[in-house]
């Protein structure tokens, strides 16, 4: 078809640009350029499945008499985001044994007295446990030691990564359940580090898309009349209207990003003023 879509790793390099756009605590809008789809489409399923997060993995449950069954309400833990940087994690793997460096404990005790009205339990009361889990473990002889669920060496919050910033959740006031009187849930919660791929829970995004830039190419020098109409058919403001002296004006494209393709700027004329398309090697 006359197209090269062959890539190497020298030319890869060599084209492709990022700029970042817009980068604010929740959300972030990058332009990639030099590259086609199917590499933008690989950066966003790696945004969405293999960038680690911390996420709560395992629920010691020591009592639950609300109306959610205990394997639902450890799947709401599960997706309550935390604040905490994964990169200051090691990852936790079936034979290690959980500790300061790849595990966070949380405990949640929150009962509604007889008599009291209902009570919402929210993510605030998950409390951070620096020193690592507190319950007991069952052990066949009952003269050794009692030893715990983790095996902290020292507590999280004298380490210098933490001490300045408390692990916790990221928002204070998700809701986790809701408890009638005499109802009750203590139990103690463990996040470990994880991605995507595994479960959803360790996905950094809510949503990751793209889209390619697009392009508006006027065909003609638009003036007076017509570009002040050409300027009002545009709902998102992609027109806009330039002085030329002596009184004139005329129609230039002032902000193509911003762009929706939405075609009212195509429609109603006589003979084609405006051309709309893509950069196939850009993408937002």
């Amino acid at each position: 078809m006359g197209v090269d879509n062959s890539v190497t790793l020298e030319s890869f390099c060599k084209n492709l640009k990022i700029e970042v756009i817009e980068l604010t605590e929740d959300t972030m809008e990058f332009d990639m350029i030099g590259i086609d789809a199917s590499l933008a489409n690989a950066f966003r399923r790696i945004l969405i499945a293999e960038v680690p997060t911390m996420a709560i993995e395992n629920v010691l449950m020591v009592n639950n008499t609300s109306v959610i069954p205990d394997e639902v309400l450890a799947h709401r833990l599960g997706l309550i985001p935390l604040n905490a940087d994964p990169k200051l994690f090691e990852y936790l793997s079936e034979h290690d044994t959980p500790n300061e460096r790849n595990t966070i404990v949380f405990k949640l005790a929150v009962s509604c007295k007889k008599g009291s009205p209902r009570l919402t339990v929210k993510s605030d009361q998950l409390k951070w446990l620096p020193g690592g889990s507190e319950l007991e473990m069952e052990s066949p002889t009952p003269s050794a030691k009692p030893r715990t669920y983790t095996s902290f060496s020292r507590s999280q919050d004298s380490m210098p990564e933490f001490a300045n910033k408390p692990l916790g959740v990221k928002h204070q006031d998700i809701i986790i359940d809701k408890l009638g009187p005499g109802q009750a849930i203590e139990l103690e919660a463990h996040a470990v580090k994880g991605i995507g791929k595994v479960h959803a829970k360790w996905s950094p995004v809510a949503t990751a898309w793209y889209r390619m830039l697009p392009e508006v190419i006027l065909l003609k020098e638009i003036k007076g009349v017509d570009a002040e109409k050409l300027v009002k058919k545009c709902p998102v403001n992609v027109f806009d209207i330039e002085d030329v002296g002596k009184g004139g004006k005329k129609a230039v494209v002032a902000n193509p990003r911003a762009c929706t393709l939405c075609r009212e700027c195509i429609r109603g004329v006589n003979e084609p003023q405006v051309e709309l398309r893509r950069a196939k090697d850009h993408f937002i």
